[in-house]
């Protein structure tokens, strides 16, 4: 039975286990699961994913949710490459050192752009704070930095000659705020390499495949009934205000 991976492309954890999987020719079927119309909150796809966050993985009647695990899943079951998650121990504990830090940190900051700057103004017609765009803008270019400086350093990839997966989750997010109309690449000739880098790694085909949606967010969010996500207004205040 193939492996079953439910995913929206608008997310950047979909688009890493998505890349991940046809960069290594994971035989998978792709289950589209539309976060913008609530389809994570149906009944069937709470049979898959009990905490109903996309990605999600059903392999027979086995169900796996969180990005970085079904990554390493399907690393270990389709015996991916070494790069990815190499056997070396040092290499290896450096994927999982910048893997356990994105998540408080690049996660959050490239996401709230994206909504602060279109997702909360363009659809549900409220205004951002100026000194709240400005606080988030500094945690972006704080986060940036030390990935240029603290994980990147000199290398051509986060552990070294081979893209990783610390890579591959990185270059996702960093993406997002483009889907928003900033381009974090300006101003960074070294982060810019990098995802040239990366983009070759991965291939151009697969690269702008996967990060099609985001980029075209500006003019997919004028065709979006506002209405949609009236159900995570509360929500998305909580977390962003």
């Amino acid at each position: 039975m193939v492996v079953e991976l439910y995913l929206d492309l608008f997310s950047q954890p979909c688009r890493s286990v998505f890349i991940f999987a046809k960069k290594n020719n994971i035989p998978f079927e792709f289950k589209k699961v539309s976060l913008m119309d609530g389809e994570h909150f149906g009944d069937e796809f709470g049979k898959i994913s009990k905490i109903r966050k996309v990605p999600a993985l059903r392999d027979g009647d086995f169900c796996l949710a969180e990005s970085v695990a079904i990554m390493l899943y399907l690393a270990e079951k389709f015996q991916t490459p070494d790069r990815w998650f190499p056997a070396d121990l040092r290499l290896r504990s450096r994927v999982n050192e910048y893997l356990s830090w994105q998540h408080s940190a690049i996660r959050m900051h490239g996401s709230k752009m994206l909504w602060m700057r279109l997702m909360i103004p363009k659809i549900m017609g409220i205004d951002v704070p100026k000194e709240k765009m400005d606080g988030a803008l500094e945690d972006l270019n704080a986060s940036l930095t030390l990935i240029e400086e603290n994980f990147l350093q000199d290398r051509p990839f986060i552990v070294g000659d081979q893209m990783s997966l610390a890579d591959l989750v990185a270059i996702v997010e960093i993406m997002q705020p483009l889907g928003a109309g900033l381009d974090v690449f300006e101003g960074r000739p070294k982060l810019s390499a990098w995802r040239d880098r990366v983009q070759a790694s991965i291939g151009k085909d697969l690269f702008d495949e996967a990060h099609r949606g985001i980029l075209g967010a500006q003019d997919s969010m004028k065709q979006l009934d506002p209405s949609k996500l009236e159900l995570f207004k509360p929500k998305i205040l909580r977390l962003f205000f």
